[in-house]
């Protein structure tokens, strides 16, 4: 057996221009469902999640808070 150590494979800059800009996208979809939708998604998916006193609203609400963006 070998003792040498094996260098991992080598990753250029440009193969990781599509993974970064996917997680840019994803965060910044991320960002405006916390921050600036306020339940509207919500609604398109079924009622029981846009209703004012639900779990997910409540969910939302305390993330909006703890951002520091004025929700009301």
């Amino acid at each position: 057996m070998s003792s040498a150590v094996q260098q991992p494979p080598r990753i250029e800059g440009r193969q990781l221009i599509v993974p970064a800009v996917g997680q840019l996208f994803l965060l910044a979809a991320l960002l405006y469902v916390v921050a600036f939708d306020q339940g509207a998604l919500g609604t398109l998916a079924t009622s029981w999640l846009a209703d004012s006193g639900g779990v997910l609203h409540e969910f939302f609400h305390d993330a909006r808070h703890l951002l520091g963006v004025p929700c009301h």
